[in-house]
C-alpha cells in the first residue's frame, strides 16, 4: 500500500485498515436537510438527473429529509443558502464533479459526500490523473497531449496503434474515439475537441476491462465488463442492453482480484479521492494490469455499476445510498476538527 497500512479481505471485499471507517449513523435524523444536487449543465445532465432521482427516492425510502436541488435550473444561491445541512452530490461531469462545486460548499460550509476539491479536481483531468501515478509508479498506459493537429502526427509516429482519443475533462466516455486506422485520427481528434482543448490520446489497451467500487475504506468485489462495441462507449452503458454483459464475480481467482483492489485503491488514494468512487482498469493479453480513470461520482442508474458491485455484497440501493450519505459526516468531523 502507497500509504503503508495492511489490509485484510473478507467476502470478495478489500477493507484498507489505516484508511479512517466512515461514521455509522442509525437515525435519519441524524443527517439533517439533504440537498440531492442533480443536473446541471454538463454534458452528463441527463444521467445525472438519473442518478439525483435514485438517491432521492433512496433517502426518502429511509426516512431522510432530501430535496432535489438542479444548480442549471434553481441556481447557485439555492445551493448555498437553502439552509441544507449536507448536501449529496450526484453531478457528473463539470461544474460538479471536477471540484468547482466542492469548493463553494466548503465555502459555505456545508458538508458533502465525495472527495474533497483536490480529488475531485485531479480525478476530473485525465492528464493530470495519470501524471499522478507516473509519479507514484502506477501502470496506466502511454499517452501524449495533443492541442494542434502537430500534435496528432508526433502522437502517431510516438505511440503504437490503436489508439484511445479522447477529452481530458469529460465522463461516461463521451467524445471518445477507438483509432485503428491514421486516417481516423484528425476526426477522432475533433470529436474530443469539440469537449475540451486539450485532448488526451492513448494508447488502447486491448484485453479485458474491469471496474473497482469503493465505498469509504472498501474496494468492493471487481466487475468485469464486454460489450460487442468497439470499447465500452456511451452506448454500451447506457443503452446497449443486449450488447454489454456485466460479470460479478469478475472470474478472476481470488488472489489476482485481490491484487487489483489493491492497486485500484492506491490509484484512488493517490489522486487525495474520499468518500466513494470507481477506478477502471485493463488487464492486457499478457495479464499486466493498466489504471484509465477516476470516477469520483459514479452513476445510481439502472445501469450503473457501483450498484451492481454492492449487490454483489448483499447491499440493496438504499443501504449503498445511506452509506454514502455518511461519507458527509466524515467530511464534517474533518472540517469541525480543522477550525
Amino acid at each position: 500500500m502507497a500509504t503503508g497500512g495492511e489490509e485484510r479481505t473478507e467476502d470478495g471485499v478489500l477493507r484498507a485498515e489505516e484508511a479512517r471507517a466512515l461514521p455509522e449513523v442509525r437515525d435519519p435524523r441524524a443527517f439533517g436537510r439533504v440537498a440531492v444536487l442533480a443536473g446541471g449543465a454538463s454534458a452528463e445532465r441527463e444521467i445525472s438527473l438519473e442518478t439525483g432521482r435514485a438517491a432521492l427516492e433512496a433517502l426518502r425510502a429511509a426516512g431522510v429529509a432530501a430535496e432535489l436541488v438542479d444548480p442549471a435550473r434553481d441556481g447557485l444561491d439555492a445551493v448555498l443558502g437553502g439552509g441544507w445541512d449536507r448536501a449529496f452530490v450526484a453531478l457528473h461531469g463539470r461544474g460538479g464533479e471536477d471540484g468547482v462545486l466542492q469548493g463553494a460548499l466548503e465555502a459555505a460550509g456545508i458538508p458533502y459526500t465525495g472527495s474533497g476539491v483536490l480529488g475531485s479536481a485531479l480525478a476530473m483531468d485525465k492528464v493530470r490523473a495519470k501524471r499522478v501515478w507516473q509519479g507514484e509508479a502506477l501502470p496506466t498506459p502511454q499517452f501524449r497531449v495533443v492541442t494542434d493537429p502537430d500534435g496528432l502526427e508526433r502522437a502517431l509516429r510516438e505511440l503504437e496503434l490503436p489508439l484511445m482519443v479522447k477529452p481530458a475533462r469529460e465522463g461516461s466516455s463521451i467524445g471518445m474515439t477507438r483509432v485503428d486506422d491514421p486516417d481516423m485520427l484528425p476526426m477522432a481528434w475533433d470529436a474530443a475537441r469539440a469537449h475540451d482543448a486539450e485532448v488526451l490520446v492513448e494508447r488502447c489497451i486491448e484485453g479485458e476491462e474491469y471496474t473497482a467500487a469503493v465505498l469509504g475504506n472498501e474496494v468492493l468485489p471487481l466487475i468485469r465488463l464486454e460489450t460487442a462495441r468497439a470499447f465500452y462507449d456511451y452506448e454500451a452503458k447506457y443503452a446497449d442492453d443486449a450488447g454489454t454483459r456485466y460479470h460479478c464475480p469478475c472470474g478472476l481467482d481470488r488472489p489476482r482480484e485481490r491484487a487489483l483492489q489493491q492497486l485500484a485503491w492506491r490509484a484512488f488514494r493517490a489522486l487525495g479521492c474520499s468518500g466513494w468512487g470507481r477506478v477502471d482498469l485493463m488487464l492486457d493479453r499478457d495479464g499486466l494490469p493498466w489504471l484509465l480513470e477516476v470516477n469520483t461520482v459514479p452513476g445510481l442508474t439502472a445501469h450503473s455499476l457501483v450498484p451492481m458491485a454492492a449487490r454483489a455484497v448483499g447491499m440493496d440501493l438504499g443501504r449503498l445510498v445511506w452509506r454514502i450519505l455518511e461519507s458527509s459526516l466524515a467530511r464534517g468531523a474533518r472540517e469541525e476538527g480543522a477550525a
